[in-house]
C-alpha cells in the first residue's frame, strides 16, 4: 500500500470568505509571508554593524544569517503534522506570535551567542508560516479570485528579499541594528489580531504519528554540518578534534537519517520522491545555483562595508537593485512556462546569472555606485527565469499525493543550501584574502624607498607602513572577492547540465505554486 506523503496537510473543507473579511484575511496572510521572507535578508547588510556592536568578527556575525535559515528549513517538514494535529489557523497564529516575541528577544540580545539562539527560535517560528499562509489562502478564497490572490502572495515572496537589504541598511544606520528585529514586533502583534478576527478556526484535527527519530536525526546532521562550517576556520579545520567530531557526527547522522526515513512508515521527510529523475535533477540544480546566488547576496554587502567604505544603508541600496527587474520579469516568465520548455528557461536564467558572476569577478577598486548596480539589475532579470521554471520542473515530476512533501523538501534544500553557502563563502573569502595578502607583501619592490619618501614628506615611519599595509590589504580583499565570484560562476554553469537530465513536463503542471 502506498505511504501517505510526509507533511501532507489535513484535507479540511474550504471555508470561503467574501467582501471585507476576505480582503483582510488575504492581507494578513500575505503580510505574514512577507515578514518571514524579509527576515531572511534584512540582516545581511547589518552583519558588520551587529558584529561591531557585539565585538565579534564579520565572519562570526554571519551566524545571524545561517542560524535563521537552517532553523526555518528544519521546521518546514513538520508543518503538515502541526496543521493536522492542532489546525492550520491555530498554528499560524501561534507562529506569528512566537515570531514577534523572538524578534524582540533578538533585539535585546547582549551577546552573539544569545542572538544566535533567539534567531534559531525565530526561524523555528517562521518556518511553518510560509506554507501555512499558502494553504489558508487556498481554503478561504473563492476559486474565481484564487489566481489573483496567489499572485499577490507570490509577489510578497519576490519583493521581500529586495526590500530586506534596503530596510536593513537604513534601519541599522539610523536607529541601530537592534531595530532590524524590533520592527517585526508591532507588525506581528497587528497580524495576530487580524488573524484572530478573520481566519476560520474550524479545522478537522487528527492525531497523527510524528517521526521524532527522523526529526532528531535531521536536526543532528544539519546542525553538526552548519557548526562545522561556521567554526572550521576559527578552529583550524581538521586539525581540531572538535571539527573532526562534528564532521563524523554530520556524516553518521546523515547516513542514519537516510536509512531511517527510507524504512519508516510515516517519515518526517519522504525521501522516496527522489526516485523521480526530474525532481532529483531540479534539486541538484537548485542546490548549486541558489547557493551561488545567496552567497553573492551575503558577500556583496560584506565587501562593500569592510573594503569599499560603504555604510549599511548604501550597501542595502546596492543590494536592493538585485530584484528591481525581477518584479517585472516574474509575470512574463510565469506566462512563458506554459508555452516554452521549462528546461530552456532555467538554462537561460542560470547561465545569465553565471555570466553576471563572471562579470563581478573582473571588478576593481573604486567602482562607482552606478557601476555596482548594473550587475545587480542584470542578476534580478535572470532570477525569475531560474526560480519559476525550476520549481515547475520539480513539481511536474511528482505524483499528486507527493506534492506537499516534495514542496517542503525543495524548500528545505533551498534554505540549507543558502546557509551552507554563506559559511563556505565567508571562509573561502577570508582564506583567499590571507593568501593574497601574503603573496603581495612578498612581492613588494622598493618598499623601503617608498617608506623613506613618505617619511620625508612628514609622515612617521609607523604611519607610512600603515598606509602601505592598508593598500596591500585592500587589494588582497579585492582579488579574493574576484576569485570567489569566479568560483560561483563555475558552479552555476555546472548546475545547468543537471537540467537536461530532467524529462520535459508533459501536460499541465500540478502544484507548481506550492514549491516555495
Amino acid at each position: 500500500m502506498a505511504r501517505p506523503a510526509a507533511g501532507a496537510p489535513p484535507q479540511d473543507a474550504n471555508i470561503e470568505l467574501t467582501g471585507l473579511p476576505m480582503v483582510l484575511a488575504v492581507a494578513t496572510l500575505a503580510f505574514a509571508n512577507f515578514m518571514v521572507v524579509l527576515d531572511m535578508t534584512i540582516a545581511n547588510v547589518s552583519v558588520p554593524n551587529i558584529a561591531g556592536g557585539l565585538a565579534v568578527s564579520p565572519q562570526e556575525g554571519t551566524w545571524v544569517i545561517t542560524s535563521y535559515a537552517v532553523a526555518e528549513a528544519i521546521t518546514v517538514p513538520l508543518t503538515g503534522w502541526l496543521a493536522s494535529r492542532f489546525g492550520a489557523a491555530r498554528v499560524f497564529v501561534v507562529a506569528i506570535g512566537m515570531f514577534g516575541l523572538c524578534s524582540f528577544l533578538c533585539g535585546i540580545a547582549p551577546s552573539l551567542g544569545s542572538l544566535v539562539v533567539f534567531r534559531i527560535m525565530q526561524g523555528l517560528s517562521g518556518g511553518p508560516m510560509m506554507p501555512l499562509s499558502q494553504t489558508l489562502l487556498q481554503r478561504i478564497v473563492p476559486l474565481k479570485f484564487r489566481a489573483q490572490t496567489m499572485g499577490l502572495w507570490a509577489m510578497t515572496t519576490l519583493v521581500a528579499p529586495i526590500m530586506g537589504p534596503v530596510l536593513g541598511g537604513s534601519i541599522s544606520d539610523t536607529f541601530g541594528w537592534s531595530w532590524v528585529f524590533f520592527i517585526n514586533v508591532p507588525v506581528a502583534a497587528l497580524l495576530v489580531l487580524l488573524a484572530l478576527r478573520t481566519l476560520p478556526f474550524k479545522d478537522v484535527t487528527q492525531r497523527l504519528p510524528v517521526d521524532f527519530v527522523g526529526l532528531g536525526l535531521l536536526i543532528i546532521w544539519v546542525g553538526a554540518m552548519q557548526i562545522m562550517l561556521d567554526k572550521g576556520e576559527e578552529l583550524d579545520w581538521f586539525n581540531s578534534p572538535i571539527i573532526v567530531g562534528l564532521a563524523v557526527t554530520a556524516v553518521v547522522g546523515f547516513v542514519s537519517f537516510l536509512i531511517w526515513e527510507l524504512t519508516e512508515e510515516h517519515p518526517i521527510v519522504d525521501l522516496r520522491v527522489f526516485r523521480h529523475r526530474g525532481f532529483t535533477m531540479a534539486c541538484f540544480a537548485m542546490t548549486l545555483a541558489f547557493a551561488g546566488m545567496f552567497a553573492s547576496i551575503v558577500l556583496i554587502p560584506l565587501w562593500l562595508q569592510t573594503n569599499q567604505g560603504y555604510t549599511a544603508t548604501w550597501a542595502g541600496y546596492v543590494t536592493g537593485f538585485n530584484g528591481a527587474l525581477a518584479v517585472i520579469a516574474a509575470p512574463i516568465v510565469a506566462g512563458l512556462v506554459t508555452k516554452v520548455d521549462p528546461r530552456r528557461l532555467v538554462t537561460f536564467g542560470i547561465l545569465w546569472m553565471a555570466m553576471v558572476m563572471f562579470w563581478r569577478s573582473t571588478f576593481t577598486q573604486g567602482l562607482s555606485f552606478h557601476q555596482l548596480i548594473l550587475p545587480q539589475l542584470a542578476q534580478g532579470l535572470a532570477m525569475p527565469f531560474f526560480f519559476i521554471p525550476l520549481m515547475t520542473l520539480a513539481m511536474a515530476a511528482l505524483e499528486p499525493r507527493e506534492l506537499a512533501s516534495g514542496a517542503g523538501l525543495l524548500n528545505f534544500v533551498r534554505t540549507t543550501a543558502g546557509a551552507f553557502a554563506t559559511s563556505l563563502t565567508t571562509t573561502a573569502w577570508t582564506n583567499a584574502t590571507d593568501v593574497g595578502r601574503t603573496a603581495m607583501a612578498g612581492r613588494l619592490n622598493g618598499a623601503e624607498g617608498l617608506v623613506d619618501k613618505m617619511t620625508s614628506s612628514g609622515l612617521s615611519r609607523g604611519q607610512a607602513l600603515g598606509m602601505i599595509e592598508q593598500v596591500v590589504q585592500s587589494q588582497a580583499v579585492m582579488v579574493a572577492t574576484n576569485h570567489v565570484f569566479l568560483l560561483i560562476s563555475a558552479l552555476m554553469t555546472l548546475s545547468v547540465a543537471a537540467i537536461w537530465f530532467a524529462p520535459k513536463p508533459q501536460g499541465p503542471v500540478r502544484g507548481a505554486s506550492g514549491a516555495h
